[in-house]
């Protein structure tokens, strides 16, 4: 899964891409180098940021996401948790709802992915982007977050979402500590236990920074390497900012297991 944040403030390339043309040119070149799904955003969700009205949303994304579906057939996921901005984005060519909130957010996103029956991602945070780095504690991080998705995944079913059309998304660095995504992506197989696809999203995350003391364009062999390891333990989707990188380490980490 390609990212294509049309955003002025995202943690990595915020403003980059707020030029529709550009916007299109980058989901352009994430597609020649593999990516197999996109991911439209207009609204930052890094530690700190604040909400966008829906109405900005929609004026960011919907352009973008028209004009690359009208040369692409593959699935183009809308990033947002408000069920005006999804609808407006389905519109546009959109087939992927990507909710943050886990239906949280707003209480006609539920209804909206029922009717649609288009897959609906579902994430787990501690707070809001604007607090959920601050002090962030678990009783047990990957059971709290297992337990969550499992209950989210069951009202989104309750609420006429088709079992094979939910995947869930741990959330990495979505009020989390280094060593709480450490440990979520170390035992990742309790999340795929519970028989839905899994989505990792740990690229450029501020944890491989801690890590590996690198800033954040600086972190690609990091983001490399959680991707892998994601994979091995059984994640179908990786949510990445470099997508022909990713897809060369998957398919020589895949060579490797096969002998």
């Amino acid at each position: 899964m390609g990212i294509l944040n049309i955003t002025p403030d995202s943690f990595s390339d915020g403003g980059e891409y707020r030029d529709p043309n550009r916007a299109v040119e980058h989901a352009q070149r994430m597609i020649a180098e593999g990516a197999d799904i996109l991911d439209v955003g207009g609204e930052s969700t890094r530690p700190g940021s604040l909400p966008v009205e829906p109405d900005e949303q929609i004026r960011r994304i919907a352009p973008v996401i028209s004009a690359v579906r009208s040369h692409w057939n593959g699935p183009i996921s809308v990033d947002t948790t408000k069920s005006a901005v999804a609808r407006a984005a389905l519109d546009a060519g959109a087939s992927w709802v990507n909710d943050i909130s886990a239906l949280r957010d707003d209480p006609l996103m539920a209804e909206l992915a029922a009717k649609t029956a288009c897959p609906l991602i579902i994430m787990h945070m501690l707070g809001s982007p604007r607090t959920m780095q601050e002090k962030p504690q678990y009783d047990d991080v990957v059971g709290d977050v297992r337990n969550f998705l499992s209950e989210r995944a069951q009202f989104a079913e309750s609420s006429g979402t088709h079992r094979e059309n939910i995947i869930l998304d741990p959330g990495i660095g979505f009020g989390k500590t280094t060593e709480h995504n450490l440990a979520l992506l170390g035992r990742l197989r309790e999340i795929v236990d519970l028989g839905y696809p899994v989505l990792v999203g740990a690229s450029r995350k501020s944890f491989i920074g801690q890590l590996a003391a690198a800033a954040v364009d600086d972190r690609l062999a990091g983001s490399l390497a959680c991707a892998v390891r994601a994979v091995d333990l059984g994640a179908q989707i990786v949510r990445v900012h470099d997508v022909g990188p990713t897809r060369q380490a998957l398919a020589v980490a895949a060579a490797i297991s096969g002998h």
